[in-house]
């Protein structure tokens, strides 16, 4: 299932949705909340689950901004038909940001034992 989900992200990178991107994370790693800075964005553990799982998956698996950007599905859509809007920080900051902006107090995501 990983690899067919990073088949899609390459060819049809449109078509993710925020939901399969954490279904393929939850299916694959556990996590723990860990804080992460984003930016000039400051996030809690457990704070922004959402975008701390992707960021940390996006990270183990070296991917590109604009890869990463296409894991958070309709919400980079939705960032992108609003440049000037305020929600969805972590997506904002991380385009401005990108890589350079992003640190975990410790790691996030561990592969799950099977």
């Amino acid at each position: 299932m990983l690899d067919d989900f990073f088949i899609q992200l390459s060819t049809e990178p449109d078509s993710l949705s925020f939901a399969q991107t954490i279904a393929v994370i939850d299916q694959h790693y556990d996590f723990t909340p860990v804080a992460f800075q984003n930016g000039e964005l400051q996030n809690q553990a457990g704070e922004n689950t959402g975008s701390c799982k992707i960021l940390a998956f996006a990270q183990l698996h070296q991917l590109s901004e604009a890869q990463t950007l296409q894991l958070f599905g309709e919400y980079y859509r939705q960032v992108m038909d609003t440049p000037t809007g305020t929600d969805h920080q972590n997506i904002r900051n991380f385009q401005c940001s990108g890589w350079d902006g992003v640190r975990f107090t410790a790691p996030a995501l561990y592969l799950k034992q099977t």
